[in-house]
């Protein structure tokens, strides 16, 4: 066990997660002449300065040479904190876990050329699923720019399918504008990330600073209001529905509109199903939970799609883990798709009522539009998905191997959490059983990749997430190559006091990839074997208590089914050091249910050769 390489350092005030609203001012002309008083700022110290006003806690970040003349006035403010991280992939990931955790924008910091390149993976990972984050990079001199000088990188349009917006900053005297903007832009709408790019000439130009600056952004007006008559429209075919369920998405988490969802839920008595990206939007111990969707989803929640007369997507998006085969999925269903984002709207599954507008509000209006008919209808529903959640519920069987089950593991971690535990996962089978194994009650408590799949998210987007919300346990649920992946952020947590607990679920392998293997390509592991399991030929490489150690962390180790929850316990109890627990369990552990790539969702798999037969009681 080690020591604490240093005394945690205060963390900003801890807060309700709530909707994304930094304190940007209102849009206007952009063109005013400048207030007499205006101090003159550098291009660096006008972006300190903004970040300020702009209510910024963190920022997470590496400097570099050319960002370096911002993080001189950085070290001067008592408002900002920087985190200084050991990637630039852990400052992008410790951005969104920050934003996700706190309903806050989430801010990271690199250098030009590798150092922003390094933020193409997190921005790409908060783009697919919505996180506000911006990104401060700094650039070549602008008389370089295109000359292939000294890393250089065009990271505004390397970025530019994977931001809501970027920006190059061409003037000092633009920075206080570009920057509400940015954090206006991120925040607003539907959330993403932003990209500010400033040549390092720009960062040493002094210029007025103006603040608050008139925002120029005349083509960017997201509508949140729903329209009144196709509220009316989905209110009546709920009405009349006999088998329909809400689908609800990421959206309904971001909108903060989960009372708002429970009251439809409650007044109409539809089933409720919640993507990975949703999960605690609704209570898992409510009665009309379904689950999980998808390729993973539990059989009732998969099958309630394939047999809705009706389905309301709420902040979702008809993705190819929810859909299956796309011309096979719910054919008899007619479509109410609510989104902030009207480009969804009939990407994939055309609507027969399309509402573009904040879910919030959205399910606020269905709510007073709705003429409850009774429930009578709803009685066979009902009874089906009942008597399918009866007959498929989650679990496993265990494996004869002399190891721990992971889903054992996973499950009585949530079970030994505190109340108001906040988790994270990486990406593969661990994600998975997290999303089965846990209950989730409240919003923002599980925090996942879930667009792009990104392995390694799990431990930086912890820390930002644990210092987001310093009230909070967070635990990472991480696989054993995940973590290989991104552990070095383990020695940021440890200076800089962010004491986040990591669960390494090591089977040994690429787990997910191994059990596609074993199901599709005749059990030939090709490169699967990471090598993390002890045995007489080779030991473990590498140790993760060793190495949970050398970072400045706890480090556990859990070999046997007996040792689960005192280890557990002594993971819970520690509070002064970010923990690194080892639990050693089986490779050949597989996720089920699962909808195989390609096929319909009709093909559901509910173990290995057990196919739900949903015409009787029998599995074929």
């Amino acid at each position: 066990m080690s020591t604490p390489v240093k005394a945690p350092k205060p963390g900003p005030q801890a807060a309700k997660a709530q909707p994304a609203t930094p304190k940007a001012p209102k849009p206007g002309p952009p063109h005013q002449s400048t207030p007499a008083a205006a101090p003159v700022l550098t291009g660096a110290q006008a972006v300190v300065k903004a970040l300020e006003e702009l209510g910024v806690e963190a920022v997470f970040g590496i400097p570099g040479g050319t960002i370096l003349p911002a993080y001189d006035p950085l070290l001067d403010s008592v408002k900002v904190r920087h985190v200084l991280v050991r990637h630039e992939q852990g400052a992008g990931h410790a951005a969104a876990g920050y934003a996700q955790a706190t309903g806050k924008v989430g801010v990271c910091m690199a250098t030009s050329g590798p150092g922003a390149t390094n933020l193409v993976t997190p921005l790409a990972d908060a783009h697919m699923d919505s996180v506000p984050v911006v990104a401060i990079t700094g650039q070549v001199v602008s008389t370089a720019i295109g000359t292939d000088a000294f890393q250089e990188a065009d990271i505004v349009g390397i970025t530019m399918p994977i931001t809501k917006h970027s920006y190059l900053i061409r003037d000092a005297a633009e920075i206080p504008r570009v920057l509400a903007e940015a954090f206006h832009v991120a925040a607003t709408g539907r959330p993403g990330p932003v990209l500010v790019d400033i040549p390092k000439d720009i960062l040493n130009t002094p210029a007025p600073f103006v603040w608050p600056p008139r925002m120029d952004l005349p083509g960017y007006k997201p509508t949140t209001q729903p329209h009144g008559k196709q509220i009316r429209e989905a209110a009546a075919l709920i009405a009349e529905s006999r088998r329909p369920v809400l689908y609800v998405g990421g959206g309904v988490v971001k909108a903060g509109a989960h009372a708002e969802l429970l009251e439809l839920a409650e007044l109409t008595g539809a089933p409720v199903i919640t993507t990975l990206m949703a999960r605690g939007a609704f209570p898992d111990s409510h009665e009309q939970h379904l689950g999980m969707p998808g390729m993973h989803g539990t059989v009732p929640a998969v099958h309630s799609l394939q047999k809705a007369d009706l389905i309301v997507a709420l902040g979702a998006r008809f993705d190819d883990r929810v859909t299956g085969k796309l011309d096979t999925f719910a054919p008899e269903a007619k479509i109410v798709h609510v989104d902030i984002d009207p480009a969804e709207i009939g990407k994939n599954r055309e609507a027969d009522v399309p509402i573009v507008g904040d879910c919030k509000a959205a399910l606020a209006a269905m709510v007073e539009a709705y003429a409850d008919p009774g429930r009578e209808r709803l009685k066979a529903w009902w009874e089906t998905l009942n008597d399918l959640r009866e007959r498929y519920p989650l679990g496993w069987t265990d494996i004869d191997d002399g190891l721990t089950s992971p889903q054992y593991v996973i499950k009585r971690l949530g079970e030994l959490a505190e109340e108001g535990t906040i988790w994270t996962t990486g990406v593969g089978q661990h994600q998975m059983w997290a999303s089965q194994f846990i209950a989730y009650e409240h919003p923002g408590t599980f925090l996942n990749s879930g667009g792009l799949g990104t392995m390694g998210y799990a431990v930086p987007a912890a820390m930002g997430a644990k210092l987001g919300r310093m009230d909070r346990p967070v635990w990472a649920i991480d696989g054993d190559g995940c973590f290989q992946m991104t552990n070095q952020e383990l020695a940021t947590c440890a200076i800089e006091g962010i004491p986040i607990k990591v669960a390494v679920i090591n089977n040994g392998n690429l787990g997910m990839v191994r059990q596609w293997q074993t199901l599709f390509y005749g059990q030939r592991y090709s490169n699967t074997d990471l090598g993390t399991h002890h045995s007489e030929d080779s030991p473990r490489v590498p140790d993760f208590v060793k190495l949970a150690e050398a970072l400045g962390c706890v480090g556990l180790r859990c070999d046997t089914v007996d040792e689960v929850d005192e280890v557990i316990r002594q993971a819970n109890a520690i509070d002064d050091r970010p923990v690194v627990v080892d639990f050693t369990v089986g490779p050949d552990a597989m996720v089920w249910p699962m909808v195989p790539a390609g096929v319909s969702n009709d093909e559901i798999l509910y173990a290995r050769d057990v196919r739900p037969n949903f015409d009787d009681e029998e599995s074929i």
